[in-house]
């Protein structure tokens, strides 16, 4: 037998499947000729299968070619947009507990807990490694809750105030509607969290309180009641919404920013671990900001979940308004930082996995001109007060009788 001569072409590895095994919505017709040709010879030629049949039968789809697809803002949109709130936010939370138990132990006791090298080496003294984790279980849980809110509502309210602003507000208002459905989703989110955080910083700061969240929790109820776990719920609003705000507004528009001057393609070409790699910088950029918007309110939280009794007012007198915004403040850049980015990565990770894509990076399309209405000069300065006081209504009927919402909302409209 002879063969063709390659020495003088370089030579190529051939797959172990062969290609034309491998469907493309171009050519699919060709190939599947080319196949029936090879096995008529065997048998009775069968009749040509149609288009619907070939994407079914015998070949299968690319490995380039997505298998999965999921309907934008379907039940199983928000569904895996909250599963990936969960992993986010409860998995890296929980893997930065070391540097999370320090940086509550400098906010509480500065004079005994330095700096970071000698607020480590203080613990590892006195409580050993396994001093490191202590609270990760109440850490787990309790940023698993707020994540599933955190994500899952925040692309439910992006959607909802879009669609009441319409597609040309919507695209001219963005960065509004993004820190509008980030503080509506927040509020819900922080009071699935509270509990768990008042565990976690009381079991944190206190040696011998108690061992984790079984213990710690019906002990804490019995020292303050049920309605002491909420007891920082006011300074955690006051943390977590700031941070939640600047956390998706700047990541969306740092995101968009990457895309548009520092990627030279458009961002349905780019490969998905770019894409990943942009989720995870634009996250890191965006958690620096968010450190610093809401590290008042954080040694707020730490002094007040630890001292019994303790109102604001002690915490600025005790720790001075410049301590309130400095102290442990540079640990918290590094934590959050790295926090804000891995989630980040995680989610959007999550979210290519069901075959969703990821976030931020393509800008709304303006609506056509014959869709919408001519908007009069003054509806320009009404909408964006419209849009906040929107997101404020959602945010209070949590908190507030509706009877005090709906005597509010009829006076807003009357003006």
């Amino acid at each position: 037998m002879a063969f063709a001569d390659t020495s003088s072409s370089p030579r190529r590895q051939q797959p172990l499947i062969p290609s034309f095994l491998y469907a493309s919505s171009s050519s699919s017709s060709s190939k599947s000729l080319y196949l029936e040709k090879m096995l008529g010879s065997s048998g009775p030629r069968s009749p040509a299968p149609s288009p619907a049949a070939d994407r079914s039968g015998f070949l299968i789809p690319s490995p380039e070619e997505p298998s999965r697809k999921m309907e934008m803002y379907s039940p199983e949109f928000y569904a895996a947009c909250t599963f990936g709130g969960i992993l986010s936010c409860g998995l890296t939370h929980m893997s930065v507990t070391p540097l999370d138990l320090v940086k509550c132990n400098m906010q509480i006791d500065p004079a005994k807990y330095k700096s970071i090298s000698s607020g480590f080496g203080v613990l590892l003294k006195e409580q050993g490694v396994r001093g490191f984790f202590r609270g990760w279980v109440p850490t787990l849980l309790g940023y698993s809750a707020q994540g599933a809110c955190k994500f899952g509502f925040y692309e439910y309210f992006k959607k909802y105030y879009s669609d009441i602003a319409g597609p040309e507000y919507a695209t001219k208002y963005k960065t509004l509607i993004y820190l509008a459905g980030s503080a509506s989703a927040e509020v819900i989110a922080d009071i699935a969290l509270c509990p768990f955080e008042a565990v976690k910083v009381r079991v944190q700061t206190q040696p011998g309180f108690a061992r984790g969240l079984s213990d710690g929790l019906p002990k804490f109820v019995r020292s303050e009641g049920a309605l002491g776990l909420y007891k920082g719920i006011v300074p955690l609003w006051g943390r977590q919404i700031p941070y939640t705000m600047m956390k998706f507004a700047s990541f969306e528009t740092i995101v968009e920013m990457i895309y548009k001057y520092a990627i030279p393609q458009p961002k349905d070409q780019c490969s998905k671990g770019l894409q990943l790699g942009i989720s995870f910088a634009g996250g890191y950029v965006a958690g620096v900001f968010c450190a610093v918007v809401s590290h008042p309110a954080d040694n707020l939280v730490s002094f007040l979940n630890n001292a019994k009794g303790a109102t604001v007012g002690d915490a600025v007198k005790q720790m001075g308004l410049v301590g309130l915004f400095t102290r442990g403040l540079p640990l918290r850049i590094v934590m959050i930082g790295t926090l804000t980015g891995a989630q980040w990565g995680i989610y959007d990770a999550f979210k290519v996995f069901v075959g969703l894509p990821t976030t931020g990076g393509v800008t709304p399309a303006a609506a056509p001109a014959a869709e919408l209405a001519k908007v009069q000069r003054g509806e320009d300065c009404i909408f964006p007060g419209a849009v906040f006081s929107l997101a404020i209504l959602h945010a209070c009927s949590l908190i507030v009788p509706p009877g005090c919402l709906r005597s509010f909302a009829k006076l807003v409209i009357l003006q």
